[in-house]
């Protein structure tokens, strides 16, 4: 892939020159001559590489750059300065500026610092998506049970169509997000996998996150910002809790969905992403079109592929190398040095249900690996068979005595009861109750 590159200069005959010899060492390059013109050009497309003139018809480059840097941060920028003015030189290097050129520039100098910007860029780039990948518990083992393979085999064939949109479906805990990055890691040359929790967006925000603003549209907005369905150009989006999204951006999504264009909030200027957009949720989304809290549409638009990732208990072959993956991570983590299974532990993972699936069982082993410090795990937690069984005497049971009360008031005991049984894991407790963030707060008390 080409990098792509945007000269800044009003000299049209330096513009042109420069254009044309960065275009034969493979750049592909636009121009613009103005402030004005940079800013239109940056709102089409966020370019790899920036080269920009200090002294500009209307303004000056440097006063620029930090708006620059905060529109396109993972652009590099090399600042053109004139002839031995080293502190206007130090200062853009301080404001975010790769490198520096001073006039009158050296064709040769150029191309070769240009050259270096960009193998650096691409650098950055290879390690980001390294981290991204290694990203804790992303990684996912070759499965052994048929129902996984299946899965595995059909994101293989969906993954030689780079636009279509998937949508994932399956219980909380089963692994939604790592088999998204499984599907953005079949395809090698691509961009950034970027993921959203929509359940924790604030209704005011969202749109402004997903698909960006320009300045001045709202109070805070002192610049223009890219949303993150541009900051996944050429990439993945992976919507989590699709279901939680508002209505109004439901349609701005369909939007995109159907033509690949969108437009930032206060913008008038149509943008384009060429990001495959991956969705999930563990809420029936049949149910909630038919309450009128999801569209129709969109719920057809997005399962042009629907994949169900099969829960734990539907995939035993899996659990217990799932399981000794995890433990050796966890140890890693918490720095203790590898342990393995007893023969009861390992009977236990067999027969447990796990009804939390992979989150419950990373959960249940991390817990094991700080409290059980003998040679090996016995997962004495597991012995006693799931907590979600329990009988009407069992104290984790929820159990409302005295007089009858307010069903207001027994729905916020509830919801602080499964809270408690979570471990205070707030994000989870809404999952599990089935409700949206906000609304859990609400029901607790808190909003």
């Amino acid at each position: 892939m080409s990098t792509s590159l945007l000269l800044v200069d009003d000299d049209r005959t330096f513009s042109s020159l420069a254009a044309s010899v960065l275009t034969q060492e493979g750049f592909r390059v636009r121009t613009a001559r103005s402030l004005h013109e940079t800013r239109m050009a940056l709102a089409r497309e966020s370019p790899d590489l920036i080269i920009l003139d200090r002294r500009l018809p209307d303004g000056d480059g440097l006063s620029f750059l930090p708006e620059l840097r905060a529109q396109v941060p993972g652009t590099v920028v090399l600042m053109v300065t004139a002839h031995g003015d080293i502190a206007s030189a130090v200062e853009a290097i301080k404001a975010g500026a790769r490198d520096y050129l001073s006039k009158p520039v050296e064709l040769d100098d150029l191309v070769l610092r240009a050259r270096r910007a960009a193998e650096d860029a691409q650098l950055q780039e290879r390690l980001r998506r390294a981290e991204s990948a290694l990203e804790g518990r992303r990684r996912l083992l070759v499965p052994r049970s048929p129902a996984m393979q299946k899965t595995l085999r059909m994101l293989e064939r969906i993954a030689t169509s780079p636009r279509s949109p998937v949508l994932l479906l399956g219980e909380t805990g089963v692994g939604k997000e790592v088999i998204a990055r499984h599907l953005h890691l079949l395809r090698e040359e691509q961009g950034p996998f970027v993921h959203v929790n929509c359940a924790a967006l604030p209704d005011t925000m969202v749109e402004s996150e997903l698909f960006g603003h320009e300045r001045g549209a709202f109070t805070d907005a002192r610049t223009a910002r890219r949303g993150l369905v541009e900051v996944a150009n050429g990439g993945l989006l992976f919507l989590d809790e699709v279901g939680e999204l508002p209505l109004p951006l439901q349609a701005k999504l369909l939007t995109y969905l159907d033509k690949g264009a969108f437009r930032r909030l206060g913008g008038s200027t149509e943008l384009t992403s060429s990001a495959r957009v991956v969705a999930a949720t563990n809420r029936n989304l049949n149910e909630e079109v038919a309450a009128g809290r999801f569209r129709e549409d969109l719920y057809f638009r997005l399962s042009v592929f629907k994949v169900e990732v099969p829960s734990l208990r539907e995939r035993r072959e899996d659990v217990l190398p799932l399981a000794e993956s995890l433990v050796v991570e966890l140890c890693a983590e918490l720095g203790r040095r590898p342990v393995g299974f007893s023969a009861a532990a390992r009977e236990r993972l067999e027969r447990y249900p796990f009804p939390g699936n992979v989150r419950e069982l990373r959960n249940v082993l991390e817990r094991a690996l700080v409290l059980e410090t003998g040679p090996t795990l016995e997962l004495e937690a597991l012995a006693s068979g799931p907590r979600g069984s329990a009988s009407p005497t069992d104290p984790d049971a929820f159990v409302v005595a005295g007089p009858p009360l307010p069903l207001e008031e027994v729905e916020r005991r509830y919801v602080r009861h499964v809270l408690e049984r979570l471990e205070g894991r707030r994000m989870d407790a809404a999952r599990a109750l089935g409700i949206s963030y906000p609304t859990f707060l609400r029901r607790l008390g808190e909003e």
